[in-house]
């Protein structure tokens, strides 16, 4: 019997043509075209966050409706839902699509030239590829590149496409890209140059009430926007108010992402082997839900295809949970909360793992220091989640461990930027977890740790130390070492531990795996309250130890450690 052969998997490829062409692994999501060209409103708002495939969602639609790619139907949708379900409107528009990423911030000048440029450069490209139906199309590139007429470049466009009796079809992606990067940038430069381009009658604002005004003149036949935040939208207004907000619609919950059932498909088609991976995958990566009343929780592709690649490359699981590309879009955390409302917001939800709130689906970039609005941009970016309805409002929680990991880091740099005397030495680090993991030494570990973090701690950290706290701290330095997979609240039937070390699938010869319990008392703490603070800890682990997860062990180490004030502690270890 011949074996199968595997299709390739489409790691970093968002080019729907060479996906389908090349014999990639292509996760059919066309079933929501026919579902979009339903809805009575005709122009579409929608957004996810990073790296959840939204640019190859766009190329699908590209295709699917570009007049000029009839000939190449059958070949891209034929054995996909669309294609066995064609819609009234397949190819059958002229395709205008924008991408605003890449623009320059540095100023207004600099922003106005990169801006007007990025609209020229794609209506010029626009009109060069409908050249067969548009008449005089190099005079019309000529007048482009001689006038530079900016936003007005738009409605050459439109006028070309109108003339030739053809329906133009806009397609927006990254549309928030440049804002966020305005927003960052804080209120020196950022927030007032985003004012001035987004509001009032900025070039931004411009761009899109020209788009407006031919959506409903009927010169543009449809519109689809997205982006990672909905703010842009709320600031713009009457610019372009003319969008049906899909972002939560239940429906379309699974349209980015991919579910149980398409990662089960995704791996049988490109041969991943199953016996490598000896992680739980849907704790990592999976988790998000966009709807409470959504049908499936859905893995995050780009996180689900990066470890696949390293599956099928290197029959291991990678040594970095999440892709480093994916690590740097996160990195604008750290802008958003540089006010102290915004930072004690996020260290509440690391806390508590999570947050009630309201999802708002649109705002202003004045209302984000405000924790309605901050909570409801850490959705949409992809570090909170829905887990379920409570009253009127949501609990939102952290959606899998691989986000938990970016939080433990960005409340390490926080902590670190608060208390300059806080060091990581590496070697007498890696020492101390060594000595952990291999001699069943926790001493060294818990002394290191007291000397280099808890006792530099700046008063402000002090006002947050608490047992919390303690185990954010303890995760984001374990994690770090790499030896180990450090779970919070693992659940261990009864009850829940603080820590539960897990050894690195990387490193199966680690010797030991620890359970931690961890307690605080004030630095003025009596004996007799340590004392019950350790007895109650040293129960809690008892019980742990009887589940079927963590009984009879032979690897497992276990101890309640309690911390008193920031430099002291006592371990108390359980024999096992």
């Amino acid at each position: 019997m011949e074996p199968k052969k595997f299709k390739r998997l489409p790691y970093g490829n968002s080019d729907f043509r060479s996906i389908r062409k090349e014999n990639y692994a292509y996760v059919d999501k066309t079933r929501y075209i026919e579902l979009l060209e339903q809805e009575s409103n005709k122009n579409q708002f929608f957004i996810r966050p990073r790296k959840f495939g939204k640019s190859l969602f766009f190329m699908t639609l590209w295709y699917y409706y570009d007049l000029n790619r009839l000939d190449e139907f059958e070949t891209l949708f034929g054995d996909l839902y669309i294609g066995k379900h064609p819609t009234p409107e397949r190819n059958s528009y002229a395709i205008l699509q924008f991408d605003f990423s890449g623009l320059d911030t540095s100023g207004e000048k600099e922003f106005v030239k990169s801006f007007s440029g990025g609209v020229e450069l794609t209506i010029r490209s626009f009109i060069n590829t409908y050249r067969s139906i548009i008449p005089d199309s190099a005079a019309l590139i000529q007048i482009i590149d001689q006038a530079h007429p900016g936003n007005n470049a738009l409605q050459i466009a439109f006028e070309a496409i109108n003339a030739a009796g053809k329906g133009i079809f806009i397609i927006i992606d990254e549309y928030d890209h440049f804002a966020n990067d305005l927003i960052a940038m804080g209120k020196h430069l950022g927030i007032d140059l985003y004012k001035t381009m987004i509001t009032a009658n900025g070039i931004v604002r411009d761009f899109y009430e020209k788009i407006k005004n031919a959506a409903k003149s009927s010169i543009v036949n449809r519109t689809f926007i997205t982006g990672i935040s909905p703010v842009m939208l709320d600031d713009l207004t009457s610019g372009y108010n003319i969008a049906t907000i899909l972002t939560l619609n239940p429906k379309y919950n699974e349209m980015m992402g991919f579910t149980q059932e398409e990662v089960k498909w995704l791996m049988k088609e490109t041969g991943v082997d199953e016996t490598c991976i000896n992680v739980d995958m849907e704790a990592y990566y999976n988790g998000y839900l966009f709807h409470k009343n959504g049908a499936h929780t859905v893995y995050n592709p780009a996180m689900v295809l990066y470890f696949f690649s390293q599956i099928i490359e290197f029959r291991q699981p990678p040594e970095y949970i999440i892709d480093l590309n994916l690590r740097t879009d996160y990195g604008r955390l750290q802008k958003l909360t540089q006010n102290d409302r915004n930072r004690e917001t996020l260290i509440r939800i690391v806390k508590e793992d999570g947050i009630i709130a309201e999802i708002l689906q649109k705002f202003s970039v004045d209302m984000l220091n405000d924790d309605d609005y901050f909570v409801s941009l850490l959705f949409y970016m992809g570090l909170l989640t829905i887990k379920e309805p409570h009253l009127f409002q949501l609990k939102l929680g952290i959606p899998n461990y691989s986000i938990k990991t970016l939080y433990w880091e960005y409340l390490m740099r926080l902590t670190r930027e608060n208390s300059p005397d806080m060091d990581i030495a590496s070697q007498p680090l890696n020492e101390a977890i060594y000595a952990l993991a291999m001699e069943g030494d926790l001493e060294r570990f818990i002394a290191y740790i007291s000397e280099h973090a808890f006792s530099k701690l700046s008063a402000h950290d002090l006002r947050q130390f608490d047992e919390k706290y303690i185990q954010i701290l303890l995760l984001a330095y374990l994690f770090m070492s790499k030896a180990y997979v450090p779970m919070s609240e693992y659940e261990a039937v009864p009850g829940r531990t603080d820590i539960y070390l897990q050894r690195s699938p990387l490193l199966p010869e680690l010797k030991y795996e620890w359970v931690f319990e961890l307690k605080y008392c004030k630095t003025d703490a009596k004996e007799s309250e340590i004392a019950s603070k350790r007895d109650e800890g040293l129960e809690q682990i008892r019980q742990y130890l009887t589940s079927d997860r963590l009984k009879d062990r032979t690897d497992l180490k276990a101890a309640v450690i309690v911390f008193i004030g920031k430099n002291k502690y006592k371990i108390s270890a359980l024999k096992i």
